[in-house]
């Protein structure tokens, strides 16, 4: 059992920049607080990313809090460049992060503290940063005839990049960020590609300034408050239309179909007896929070999700949750990372001190 005053889930954006904010506070890392990170090695979910996303065609990367990012090769996988970028700022301000380190459930302790039980052991803290993202956890839709494709399916967390795709028929599924990218990356090499959605996606022409970019944020935020799964910031700011974006509309890659109706052994079907045959459907679906390690809390509320005023989770002030909702970018991430350590400051005023604790 190792006792600290805070524990850190997660060492992407937001994580790195809790931690950050922790050190500036004066909290020593492993002695007052622990990052836990159950990835390999530094870089958060961008590690993740797939070759063909260079940096040059990353939209909206903020830079972490107290370091910039200079000098970056745009024509580098993203991957590689936040990969290092997230290392050096590890190594630059100490926060000795725990990897690989698994995180299986938080539960209540007693005596004002929460039991965070980990893969090298068990850590008792009277307070949390729960910063894990989404990306383990993709979402995948499930439709009649699923199971019975004989063709290939995977989702955007496993996708190879576009040469894999050579020759084959495609059907991208997904009207976001991620989908259009792919498919418009697939069409140059494959026999033929489909885009299938929802909803009819909505292309926003021009830039996209602060006062739109504060309303998109006030929406998913005015979910999370009334405790709603959250949407991701990028749902409601509608697709921007790129140089690439405007080709591929006029060569007639982004005309978009409405979802089918079922899935069949060779493709997919709708109820009006039109088909497609296909060798891949590629879920670009999105993902959904991972926060499977606070069920024990029952933090949920009756809608879904879990309410949250600012960072920290309504039903337990201990709990707070950064890079959730309205926060889920890399600019949100940061200022959550901030806001959140300064609740947790207030909160351990209210408790027994480090020093006497450790008296």
């Amino acid at each position: 059992m190792h006792s600290v005053d805070v524990v850190v889930i997660g060492a992407g954006q937001a994580g790195l920049s809790g931690a950050y904010h922790l050190r500036r506070t004066g909290l020593e890392p492993d002695r007052d607080f622990v990052v836990l990170d159950h990835a390999p090695r530094a870089g958060g979910a961008w590690q993740f990313r797939w070759p063909s996303l260079t940096y040059g065609k990353v939209h909206g990367m903020h830079a972490l809090p107290g370091m910039e990012l200079t000098g970056a090769d745009d024509s580098r996988p993203s991957s590689e460049v936040i990969g290092e970028y997230f290392d050096s700022y590890e190594r630059a301000f100490g926060l000795r992060v725990h990897r690989p380190v698994e995180v299986s459930a938080v539960r209540e302790g007693g005596g004002g503290r929460l039991l965070v039980e980990t893969s090298e052991g068990t850590y008792a803290t009277r307070a949390l940063i729960s910063a894990t993202g989404t990306w383990d956890r993709p979402f995948w839709p499930r439709y009649p005839g699923q199971d019975t494709f004989r063709g290939r399916q995977l989702h955007t967390a496993n996708y190879p990049g576009p040469a894999e795709f050579a020759g084959q028929r495609v059907v991208v599924v997904g009207g976001g960020a991620s989908g259009t990218q792919h498919l418009m990356e697939i069409a140059e090499v494959a026999a033929d590609t489909h885009w299938v959605t929802r909803r009819p996606p909505v292309f926003r022409e021009g830039p996209f300034g602060a006062d739109q970019g504060r309303a998109a944020v006030a929406m998913v935020a005015d979910r999370v408050r009334r405790g709603l799964p959250p949407q991701s910031v990028v749902s409601v700011t509608g697709l921007p239309v790129t140089d690439a974006v405007r080709r591929a509309r006029e060569s007639g890659v982004l005309d978009r179909l409405p979802m089918f109706d079922r899935i069949t052994p060779t493709g997919i079907a709708w109820d009006d007896s039109r088909t497609v045959e296909a060798d891949v459907i590629l879920w670009a679906t999105g993902f959904r929070p991972a926060v499977e390690h606070l069920a024990p809390l029952r933090l949920r509320e009756p809608g879904g999700g879990i309410r949250v005023e600012g960072t920290q989770a309504v039903r337990d002030a201990r709990v707070h949750l950064v890079g959730y909702g309205p926060s889920a970018s890399t600019i949100g991430a940061n200022r959550a990372g901030r806001a959140a350590v300064r609740a947790i400051g207030r909160l351990l005023d209210r408790a027994e001190p480090a020093a006497q604790r450790a008296a």
